[in-house]
């Protein structure tokens, strides 16, 4: 998977002790931060806290290891954890007005409108009183990313992007025996492809943006965390 990305930016090309956050890449962002607070707020809605929401998306295919290190994240500098197709179900168990047609888009095989998704996690992070959020497994899509922005208006704070071999990755799905029926070799395969279809002009184009953080995710699960926690430790100011 690696070479798969080759042709990204240097930032993703670079070791991952290269990704992590310099003083001034600091500044540079804590300032765009700042400058867009007044849009965030106008757009996210009146918060219960003080300061504006601090939004960071994560990426990473199935098996990469994203689930596991967002629950260090939690644990360690409190964000709420927030998951799209969490939300999705959890719309479906509801009596709420999108239940019917996001079962029935499901259903048939479809993929949920973006604006609805996008409308959820909006919903999600206004109701919470916590100010900062891991948005698990968004955008996948350029449409996704593109509702966002309509919708959202302001960028991410960050995007990590958990980056693992596909044989590493297949490795760790086999493993889980989580009952899935798509857990078998054949299957992860092209759920994996799928995922660089749709994510690599995601991943690119916040890339190109400065607002990519690419994490190795091999080695342990501390060893991974700790590239993780380099890069929040330098959003500090804003947390």
């Amino acid at each position: 998977m690696l070479r798969r990305i080759a042709s990204l930016s240097p930032l993703i090309r670079s070791s991952s002790r290269s990704s992590f956050l310099n003083e001034a890449d600091c500044s540079q962002r804590i300032a765009e931060v700042i400058n867009a607070g007044i849009l965030a707020s106008e757009n996210f809605g009146t918060f219960i806290k003080e300061k504006n929401p601090f939004i960071s998306f994560v990426l990473g295919g199935p098996g990469s290891g994203k689930g596991t290190q967002c629950a260090k994240v939690v644990e360690t500098f409190g964000f709420t954890h927030l998951s799209a197709g969490d939300l999705l179900r959890e719309e479906i168990s509801s009596n709420r007005e999108n239940r019917a047609m996001i079962l029935d888009t499901i259903k048939e095989g479809k993929i949920v409108p973006s604006e609805v998704t996008v409308k959820l996690i909006k919903k999600a992070i206004k109701s919470r009183e916590n100010h900062k959020f891991l948005i698990d497994g968004f955008p996948r899509t350029e449409e996704n990313r593109l509702a966002y922005e309509r919708i959202i208006g302001v960028d991410p704070n960050v995007v990590l992007f958990f980056d693992c071999p596909e044989e590493e990755m297949v490795k760790r799905v086999l493993s889980r025996n989580q009952g899935r029926v798509d857990d078998n070799e054949y299957t992860i395969k092209k759920r994996l492809q799928v995922f660089w279809d749709l994510n690599l002009p995601v991943i690119n184009y916040y890339s190109k943006r400065g607002l990519l953080r690419t994490i190795n995710a091999t080695g342990s699960e501390d060893q991974i965390y700790e590239q993780v926690r380099q890069i929040f430790y330098a959003y500090e100011p804003m947390l």
